[in-house]
């Protein structure tokens, strides 16, 4: 569980402090893909759930940071109560810095953050003139959809941030001993053969019989609550069946077409292919040998090299080159000038000179191009019939919502069949659905399943929206939470049973393999007289894996054993595992020194990495010895529990 929370608590502390960082290198493509909105400014209470001396961290920051992070990805409901605490923790860090810094004296200069930021934002200046607070803003704004405030404040703490680990790591360093534990520890390899026994393959063989089952609920009686549960009858108005009866002429589509002709104009556009070599934050001496690379590259295009293959081959843009450097199709005013310049005056088929802008040198291939013009009404009529359909039967099914929302205001007590008898509407019941059942007759909705378990008997819905269209509900009956009898939760207490001997029987079997082979028996004929299938796996690190069984981590004590020894039953997950040494690969000493510089980095990470979290955990206890840290848990509810500083 240990390296469990280290490997949590280092990729929040990697996503939210290294944001910089991340900024820089998701802004390589930048001139190629488009931008949307800006900064979300993040919406909450600006009530303050930590203090650090006089600095704060409120429910509003940790709410912007976490609309940040779902910007990028999407965030399981379940998870945004951890998220967030580790958030807190993150931003209540960054203010512990802010704190000691200040104590120690520990600054950053503007010359420091200049320098920093003319990494991050090359186009901020043209050669060593600053391009102005205006284009250097909208920049700022498109790389990394912050405000300039935000983002030279970030780029800041990531300085400070600096500064205390070099001083802190500067003296570490890794000894001989140690560099040769790393490379024992990632060269040293094992063979082992194996037998899996999995008790999904044994499920189907078990029967248990009525006697079994009895007593297994009785012994469980008062595990198997079920919930209270609701049955509604519904009235619908099925937008599906609406729109399968919706009528679209041509003369409506015409005026569809006239009325939004503009959104039809194609601008000049070209289909391109590149070729990147990087040149951001290198030297001269270093730009001058990726343009001799390019212009070798260019050469191979230029007689006849596939453009895609050279560009699977070369290029450096991550995202294209895995498609044959695709760009798609590129309008006027997308990318930076030099490339569009290029792009647009090649004609189909051609292939560019060297092109160089501020992201390095490109070679591109026009692969198609397109002039403007506006789609004939002819060429768009059937994208139309679609939406158009969509767009009516959606307006149909509201004015009938509204009429079925009028009618319920005058009065609630009409029944719910006269209400679809006078609407024409179907009828129908809902199996009996708990809280946590889905709703899928309904389109599984939130707030078709929040009014089903609100209602009262007798009374009817307000019209709710839902993928269907619009529901009116009305209580049908209520089945109370009740203890399950054992005809109603006989298939339950059936496969349960099934699964539990099944993990028995798999446990048996590898534990009768262990003894067997422990005492001398072939491994491979034990394994098979036991009903399992012995196998082989190829020569694994610690850092490998056996497919479908398990990593060279969870199998790491094969790694102390002697050739010839047989393991004890392990279970991984739900299945079980026997496994005999068949070969041991020791290191090959001459490849110490290819490794040599990667093992120190990678043992001076290592040691940094537990060096910087050890000073983390020192400080958070210090300032909460000295009064000097503050937490208000109680003020984040809506994201969940606040951690402790040691969690």
């Amino acid at each position: 569980m240990a390296g469990s929370k280290n490997d949590k608590r280092q990729l929040m502390s990697r996503l939210l402090l290294g944001f910089v960082v991340l900024v820089l290198a998701g802004g390589m493509l930048l001139y190629l893909v488009p931008q949307g909105p800006g900064s979300i400014t993040g919406e909450g209470s600006s009530e303050v759930v930590a203090k650090v001396g006089d600095l704060s961290v409120t429910v509003a920051d940790v709410n912007q940071q976490l609309a940040q992070i779902e910007q990028r990805s999407q965030v399981p409901k379940q998870l945004e109560g951890y998220y967030a605490q580790q958030i807190l923790k993150q931003l209540i860090f960054q203010k512990e810095l802010e704190y000691e810094a200040k104590r120690l004296n520990i600054t950053v200069s503007d010359q420091e953050r200049a320098a920093r930021i003319r990494q991050f934002i090359p186009t901020a200046y043209n050669g060593d003139t600053f391009v102005g607070m205006d284009r250097y803003a909208q920049e700022v704004q498109q790389r990394t959809q912050l405000s300039v405030p935000v983002f030279e404040d970030l780029v800041r703490q990531a300085l400070v941030e600096e500064k205390f680990r070099k001083y802190i790591t500067d003296g570490i360093s890794a000894g001989p001993a140690e560099l040769q534990q790393e490379f024992v520890y990632r060269n040293e390899k094992v063979k082992l053969d194996y037998a899996l026994a999995k008790p999904e393959d044994l499920e189907a063989r078990i029967n248990p019989s009525d006697s079994d089952v009895k007593a297994a609920y009785e012994k469980n009686k008062a595990a198997y609550n079920l919930p209270e549960k609701r049955v509604v009858r519904y009235a619908l108005v099925d937008i599906n069946q609406i729109r399968q009866n919706v009528q679209v002429s041509d003369d409506a589509l015409k005026a569809e077409y006239q009325k939004n002709s503009q959104s039809y104009a194609v601008p000049n556009r070209v289909h391109a292919q590149h070729i990147l070599l990087m040149t951001v934050s290198k030297t001269d001496a270093e730009v001058a040998e990726i343009k001799t690379k390019a212009e070798d590259i260019l050469k191979q295009a230029k007689k006849g090299g596939k453009f895609e293959d050279l560009a699977t081959k070369y290029s450096e843009d991550p995202i294209s080159k895995t498609k044959g450097g695709d760009l798609g199709w590129l309008v006027q005013g997308q990318t930076v000038p030099e490339f569009e310049k290029a792009a647009f005056s090649l004609d189909k088929g051609a292939i560019s000179a060297l092109v160089k802008t501020q992201y390095g040198f490109h070679i591109i291939k026009v692969v198609e191009k397109e002039p403007a013009r506006t789609k004939p009404f002819e060429e768009v009529r059937d994208s139309l019939r679609g939406p158009f359909a969509v767009n009516e039967a959606d307006r149909q099914a509201s004015d009938v919502a509204d009429k079925l929302a009028a009618t319920l205001r005058q009065s609630n007590k009409i029944s719910i069949d006269d209400l679809a008898k006078q609407f024409h509407l179907t009828v129908s019941d809902t199996r009996p659905v708990a809280t946590t059942d889905p709703l899928l007759e309904l389109g599984n909705s939130t707030e078709v399943k929040e009014a089903i378990f609100r209602m009262k008997q007798g009374e009817l819905s307000q019209p709710i929206h839902t993928d269907r269209g619009y529901v009116v509900l009305s209580l049908k009956e209520v089945l109370p939470a009740h203890q399950g009898s054992l005809e109603e939760i006989r298939d339950r207490v059936t496969a349960e049973l099934k699964q539990q001997k099944a993990s028995e029987q798999a446990r048996a079997k590898t534990e009768e393999l262990a003894k067997r082979a422990k005492s001398g028996e072939k491994f491979d004929v034990v394994a098979k007289s036991l009903g399992l299938d012995p196998k082989t796996s190829d020569p694994i690190a610690r850092d490998g894996s056996i497919p479908s069984v398990g990593s060279g981590k969870s199998l790491s004590a094969a790694f102390l054993m002697k050739v010839g020894d047989v393991s004890d039953p392990q279970n991984l997950g739900v299945n079980w595992l026997v496994y005999r040494l068949a070969e041991k690969q020791e290191p090959v000493q001459a490849d110490f020194d290819k490794q040599k510089k990667s093992l120190a980095d990678s043992v001076l990470q290592t040691k940094r990495g537990i060096a910087f979290e050890a000073f983390r955990i020192s400080l958070d206890n210090r300032l909460k010895a000295e009064g000097k840290l503050t937490t208000m848990p109680d003020k984040l509810k809506s994201f969940g529990t606040v951690p402790d500083g040691n969690s």
